[in-house]
């Protein structure tokens, strides 16, 4: 797995800013969890220890992952990028053909997608249906509840 995985700027940040809480913040608190569990006595039947080694598997799994993801990244500043083509970090702001109802999102990276926040996954198939649309398009996806239409009505890189 060396594939670069693009990121904004900001998910960038985002991502290094937990690793750094993980390593520098919950690795402390679970050593001393651990010492203060192991001063109860027997292991076998002390639940705060075995939370506290559970927390700790999980903590240090994430620190793997982050780091995985950190040493992969390929940060992309979407300030820079201009252009009236939907690619990576653009802003699009989209019209549904049945409900005529508004939406704008940015296409962002996987680890950076919240669409309650209007950040929408690379890998999520409408922003794979709206990479290398300009505005005027209409993008066809195929969803759970049958397939919807959207017109592109402005795209830019904020």
């Amino acid at each position: 797995m060396t594939d670069k995985v693009p990121m904004t700027k900001a998910g960038y940040a985002r991502l290094e800013e937990e690793l750094k809480q993980l390593k520098n913040v919950e690795r402390h608190a679970i050593v001393k969890a651990i010492a203060e569990a192991r001063e109860h006595g027997d292991l076998s039947e002390n639940a705060e220890y075995h939370a506290a080694r559970e927390r700790q598997s999980f903590v240090e799994g994430r620190i793997q992952e982050l780091e995985g993801k950190i040493g992969r990244a390929e940060v992309i500043d979407v300030a820079s990028m201009s252009g009236d083509t939907i690619k990576f970090g653009a802003t699009v702001t989209l019209i549904d053909n049945d409900t005529e109802e508004e939406t704008t999102y940015q296409i962002v990276g996987e680890d950076e997608a919240d669409v309650k926040l209007g950040l929408l996954s690379i890998s999520s198939p409408l922003a794979r249906s709206l990479i290398n649309k300009t505005v005027g398009n209409t993008v066809e996806v195929a969803t759970p509840k049958g397939g919807k239409s959207y017109e592109v009505t402005k795209v830019y890189f904020k």
